[in-house]
């Protein structure tokens, strides 16, 4: 019998078992997936949001400027990449000007500090590479960007290093309610539980069903995004908005924490929660609004695309609600709801606590995530003690990279455990450069079968069917 059951291992599941970890509680986190960050967490536009776009008074509002005033910090006690590189809102005529100082006017109500109204003047000095059509801007100096898989496999590695529990390959088919608490069910598996967030993203409206709640429904908002090589990433140091419209911020152009330059998403609601096909009309919207935003954008430095899908939910707001006793839906998490996740974690702390669960401090409980990136930040001199002691890290395997043995192994080794190439992917930048795998991913997958203790051929992209060899090249021949 678990304390608490957390269903859904995107941002917002691994920040609240993260939170909760702090206190003796048994807890485990239930995936569909065969990985942590599968769903909207690993395709999106990676930006920690200062806070001055959603309505004033809502949760979305409060809990933007909470989780992003929290961000930095959580990023520090986990090793994970954060920069503070603010944002521009730009506008290209009087009536975006009218719209950005309705946003100014709307983030000091939300409590965001810091924002300003620029010229064309002083905006062109920040950033001389933004399109001469553009006549103002918001400034938001708060503003961040994070790595959201990143983030992710270390809130959950912390969580479990605390003590929590992972369960991949569990798709929720039941929720049984009994005198003492929620079974969770499956097709192999069962979980009992005391008390229940559903942190199911996409799927959050019919987790909800699943135990009796149909207040609400999610719709998949499809965003496509292009990202370019590391030699772009100094075009812009902001990231640069277009001024909002109901469908969203628009397309962006913005740097990454790892050094690229990401253009996207579009922003089309649908229908399919798994239809994440690329389209040449997203491509050409990507292409032509930041085009309009700034000068130079080299678009043939593309390395390479991709389509996240939002939980849109269906009343405006964060979905945080206790439709019955024990249990806790935070869905409708769209954006803000990376920049949010640590806020919203305490607020369903808070909640738990008042539906009864004891929260007692652990004696030993430790905030801190070892550093996945050691090897590499490392000086010349302590690169060659880490080889010393283990020569894994001596052998190069992704080039692009410059991604070692070591730190390969380390990814398959430390909680949460990768166990297949996209899951070393998010966890090394393995596969990331522009080779995009076509070198390393051969001997990365030996690294896989040998540590796993399967054949070569066994080893998946993502996990289920996703084989990518059937043998090698000459024995098959």
């Amino acid at each position: 019998m678990y304390d608490v059951a957390i269903i859904g291992a995107g941002v917002v599941g691994g920040m609240v078992a993260r939170t909760l970890s702090r206190y003796n509680l048994k807890i485990c986190i239930i995936e569909k997936e065969n990985d942590v960050a599968m769903g909207a967490t690993k395709a999106n536009s990676a930006i920690v949001h200062a806070g001055f776009d959603a309505k004033e008074g809502s949760l979305k509002a409060r809990l933007n400027v909470e989780g992003s005033n929290l961000m930095e910090q959580v990023c520090r006690e986990l090793n994970v990449k954060y920069k503070n590189n603010g944002s521009l809102v730009v506008g290209f005529n009087d009536e975006d000007k009218a719209t950005l100082f309705d946003l100014l006017k709307r983030g000091n109500a939300n409590g965001v500090k810091g924002l300003k109204l620029l010229e064309k003047d002083e905006l062109k000095a920040l950033e001389p590479n933004l399109s001469d059509s553009i006549t103002c801007a918001l400034h938001a100096p708060t503003g961040a960007i994070v790595c959201p898989y990143e983030l992710t496999v270390a809130a959950i590695g912390n969580a479990m290093d605390n003590g929590a529990e992972l369960l991949c390959g569990f798709e929720v088919s039941g929720i049984k309610r009994t005198a003492d608490c929620y079974e969770i069910l499956s097709a192999e598996k069962a979980v009992k539980a005391k008390f229940v967030v559903n942190c199911a993203g996409l799927y959050s409206d019919e987790i909800a069903k699943r135990a009796g709640d149909d207040t609400f429904s999610v719709t998949p908002r499809r965003g496509e995004y292009i990202l370019l090589d590391k030699e772009c990433g100094n075009l812009v140091s902001h990231t640069i908005f277009r001024t909002p419209s109901k469908m969203g911020k628009g397309i962006l152009v913005s740097p990454t924490v790892d050094g690229n330059l990401l253009l996207g998403p579009t922003s089309v609601n649908i229908l399919d929660k798994e239809d994440k096909d690329l389209t040449n009309e997203g491509f050409a919207k990507i292409i032509e609004s930041a085009k309009e935003t700034v000068k130079g954008v080299p678009f043939n430095k593309a390395i390479t695309s991709f389509c996240g899908l939002r939980a849109v939910g269906s009343t405006g707001d964060f979905i945080i609600t206790s439709p019955s006793a024990g249990f806790i839906n935070a869905a409708g998490i769209e954006s803000p709801g990376l920049s949010a996740s640590p806020a919203i974690a305490l607020y369903i702390k808070d909640m738990l606590s008042v539906l009864g669960l004891t929260l007692k401090e652990k004696a030993d409980y430790n905030p801190v995530r070892p550093s996945t990136h050691a090897f590499r930040e490392a000086t010349i001199e302590e690169k060659n003690e880490m080889i010393k002691k283990n020569p894994a890290y001596g052998k190069i395997v992704c080039r692009c990279e410059g991604v070692t043995e070591g730190e390969i192994l380390d990814a398959l080794r430390m909680n949460p455990k990768a166990r297949d190439l996209d899951g070393v992917k998010r966890r090394t930048r393995a596969q990331m450069g522009r080779c995009q795998g076509g070198f390393c991913s051969p001997y990365i997958t030996e690294l896989i079968a040998k540590e796993q203790g399967i054949a070569f051929e066994k080893v998946t992209k993502f996990g289920g069917n996703s084989f990518i060899n059937i043998g090698k090249t000459k024995e098959v021949l």
